[in-house]
């Protein structure tokens, strides 16, 4: 999603669910060691994979890993809906 123009603190949001807590921990430690690989980015992650959320701070994007119910408590793409819509993947 891009938040360009709505946000101070980055110009992307990535969104994507996860169905176990070890799936959203591996997500974030997959996304953390290629983004670091291809782009020398570091990233931060805040939250725990038991918590149902897990934010990967790359500084300019943004990863939300969600567990399903998190992800429809929370509602970010209703939250931030005037930001543009990049890629939808199911």
């Amino acid at each position: 999603m891009d938040i360009r123009g709505l946000a101070p603190f980055a110009d992307f949001f990535i969104i994507c669910s996860g169905t176990s807590d070890r799936m959203l921990q591996a997500l974030a430690e997959a996304s953390i060691e290629t983004v670091h690989k291809n782009f020398q980015l570091p990233g931060r992650i805040e939250g725990k994979p038991q918590d149902g959320w897990i934010l990967v701070d790359f500084g300019d994007v943004i990863l939300h890993l969600f567990s399903p119910d998190r992800r429809e408590y929370y509602r970010l793409e209703e939250l931030w809906s005037k930001g543009k819509v990049v890629l939808h993947l199911q």
